[in-house]
């Protein structure tokens, strides 16, 4: 049963949502893109992304200097970047990450801030059906797989519009997660990497099989469709939002003053 079924209504005339497949991007120009596309944002977006090379972002509140080893990431060739969103750090390597901008009057999403996490999350877990994943909603953020994380999101809200992205693990690499994030100590250090590995799941690992980010594209794109019953228009990123976004990028996510603010 998709939304409007569920809330007693017949959608004659199918609403048209852009979706954006993006090719992979670093850092700072993902971040920026998603805060252009929620500036200008005139109707439903979706957009789904790859990170290269692999990066850690950290939540609009949390200290850069606090949260991730900043040497090792120089060494490693990670980004580090700092979201306009809230929630913990993340590491971003084999995953899809997607963000959804809209209308905060839009009918789709209600302002309560946990029932919106709630239906973005509802699309996600009908795209999930789609590969054969059964994945469960743990409110706040989370999706899990037989009990263990598989996605997590986070949203801000400005101009009365949202911006909510997550991310799906196509793999993980926890040890190497665990090399930029900060731990107060090896010992503790080792007794998180095993939790995280007991906790934390991944689409190869459940399927037992490779998981291309092509495939994962198609399944979420039948998921939002089918769970919002609208339809989608492929399309790029326009002139104008590119522009804004490198402005963004200059002027904000590549400055110190915005990464080590805190």
């Amino acid at each position: 049963m998709n939304l409007l079924q569920r809330h007693g209504k017949i959608n004659y005339f199918k609403m048209k949502w852009r979706l954006i497949i993006d090719r992979p991007r670093d850092a700072f120009t993902n971040m920026a893109i998603d805060f252009a596309l929620l500036k200008l944002n005139k109707r439903p977006t979706v957009r789904f992304y790859e990170w290269l090379p692999a990066a850690v972002s950290i939540g609009y509140f949390q200290s850069l200097k606090e949260e991730v080893d900043i040497k090792k990431c120089d060494e490693l060739g990670i980004d580090y970047v700092r979201r306009i969103t809230g929630g913990g750090a993340v590491f971003h390597d084999k995953e899809l990450t997607y963000s959804i901008t809209i209308a905060e009057k839009n009918d789709f999403i209600s302002r309560d801030i946990n029932k919106s996490y709630e239906t973005i999350c509802s699309a996600i877990i009908a795209g999930l059906e789609n590969i054969d994943i059964s994945a469960e909603y743990v409110p706040l953020n989370d999706l899990v797989v037989n009990g263990k994380k598989i996605s997590g999101c986070a949203q801000t809200r400005k101009q009365k519009k949202l911006l909510q992205h997550g991310t799906l693990l196509i793999e993980t690499d926890v040890s190497k997660m665990f090399s930029v994030l900060k731990v107060p100590n090896e010992k503790i250090k080792g007794k998180l990497i095993k939790n995280v590995k007991e906790r934390v799941t991944s689409l190869k690992k459940e399927l037992e099989r490779e998981v291309s980010f092509e495939e994962l594209c198609k399944a979420l794109q039948q998921g939002f469709e089918d769970y919002f019953d609208i339809e989608f228009e492929f399309d790029e990123i326009t002139k104008e939002e590119f522009y804004l976004a490198e402005k963004l990028k200059q002027e904000k996510f590549l400055k110190k003053e915005w990464n080590f603010k805190r």
